[in-house]
């Protein structure tokens, strides 16, 4: 994870084990804020050979082990640590920040225990109003994809409030287990009785699209997008333990509609289907600007970060306009718009971190977050489960190839331009 590899950080001998906890503790910062396994391990032995350590990494979605061994005493000075670590999620402040510690400890300007404490000192609880502003993000989120999805306004305020209800199950979940651990079924389930509501007694909506644009943040699209890459990296531990986690948030969201949909046919409820069309420019772009603010406060940017952020939202949905109509890329076998805005966003994140010295993710990570396909792996299983078995393997193709195509695009990107740091 380093720039200028070339030559080590010389320490003293005796901060052998200060050297080891420094980097026990990035490596256990770096998955908190839900870095992949190849960066992840990349940017640790990077780290560690600049601090003057051999060091062997194995990763995975719920835990770690590292080896150390003093290059100058041997083997028989050797550390292993194992930590069980719960999945990470994207925290783009705290990425930056730790990245800025490792900097500076590795530039000389902070000594080992003082980085180690500042590291540490980023777990500071998160405040009320951080907390409101989460819940707020998802029903703007919800709101905004319903928009770009071509919901009716009724829709469109529809979704919003799903999702601001959604959001208020995610933030109260993160302090209950239990609930978190059956979060997905219940926020599908409710989801789907307040849309099937709407639609029965207030206004006609498109209720299956409603229900995808007010689920949307819960979606592991971004989950699947790197399990495929870690596979493609022949990370096959991680990238398989990370695939099957998005699978079965994928089956516990189809659960809670499918059970949602049965509840409404008990009840004798009628739904009235209004037919989602195609955006018009204002509104699509309005829809844009308030979703990319919901996800920089989603991502859990720094407040001077969210320009950054907001633009790369915008950056990757239109590189995937320019590659798919424009230059004519995408077919029925093949998602060009994908891959060409995953090559692009890659290309750009990857010349940011080398031209400002900061963390390439601040522009991957939401660049890429409106082509990732939860929504479609989440029609699929829908379909499978109202056993439309046709249409569901239809679905999944269309699955596979968007997955397929988007990390593509992001490894010949990393190809144009190399990461400077791996994160």
């Amino acid at each position: 994870m380093l720039s200028r590899m070339n030559a080590p950080v010389l320490m003293p001998q005796s901060d052998y084990e200060a050297r080891t906890d420094f980097v026990t503790e990035l490596a256990s910062r770096l998955h908190a804020y839900g870095t992949t396994a190849q960066r992840l391990e990349a940017a640790v032995e990077g780290v560690a050979n600049r601090l003057g350590l051999d060091c062997e990494i194995w990763s995975n979605p719920t835990g770690m082990i590292l080896s150390y061994a003093d290059p100058v005493r041997g083997q028989q000075n050797g550390i292993t640590r194992v930590i069980r670590l719960e999945p990470g999620e994207q925290n783009l402040s705290r990425l930056a920040a730790t990245d800025q510690i490792t900097e500076d400890v590795l530039a000389g300007k902070l000594e080992l225990a003082d980085g180690l404490r500042a590291m540490r000192a980023l777990d500071r609880p998160e405040r009320l109003r951080s907390r409101l502003l989460a819940m707020l993000s998802f029903g703007l989120s919800a709101g905004a994809v319903a928009g770009l999805l071509g919901a009716n306004a009724a829709g469109v305020a529809t979704a919003g409030l799903i999702g601001l209800v959604t959001g208020v199950l995610a933030v109260s979940a993160a302090q209950r287990p239990r609930l978190n651990e059956a979060l997905e079924a219940i926020a599908a389930l409710v989801a789907t009785l307040l849309v099937a509501a709407v639609a029965t007694f207030v206004a006609p909506v498109p209720v299956k699209t409603i229900i995808v644009a007010s689920l949307i943040v819960l979606m592991p699209g971004l989950m699947l997008t790197n399990a495929v890459s870690e596979l493609s990296a022949r990370h096959l531990v991680s990238g398989t333990a990370r695939f099957a986690g998005a699978m079965m948030i994928l089956l516990k969201l189809t659960f809670g509609t499918v059970a949602g949909m049965q509840i409404v046919r008990l009840l004798g409820w009628q739904p009235q289907e209004a037919v989602a069309m195609a955006p018009v420019l204002p509104v699509e772009l309005a829809a844009l600007a308030v979703s990319a603010f919901a996800f920089a406060v989603l991502f859990q940017a720094a407040r001077r970060d969210y320009p950054l952020v907001m633009a790369s939202v915008l950056l990757g949905y239109g590189l995937t306009r320019l590659g798919g109509e424009v230059l004519g890329l995408a077919s029925e076998s093949f998602a060009g718009g994908a891959f060409f805005a995953g090559m692009g966003v890659a290309a750009i994140s990857n010349a940011y971190g080398r031209w400002f010295n900061r963390p390439g993710a601040l522009i991957r990570v939401p660049g890429i977050i409106l082509l990732v396909p939860g929504s479609v792996g989440f029609r699929s299983l829908n379909f499978v489960m109202e056993r439309d078995v046709f249409l569901g393997l239809d679905t999944t193709f269309a699955l596979v190839s968007a997955l397929v195509a988007l990390v593509a695009g992001l490894l010949f990107g990393n190809l144009l331009v190399p990461s400077r740091r791996n994160i």
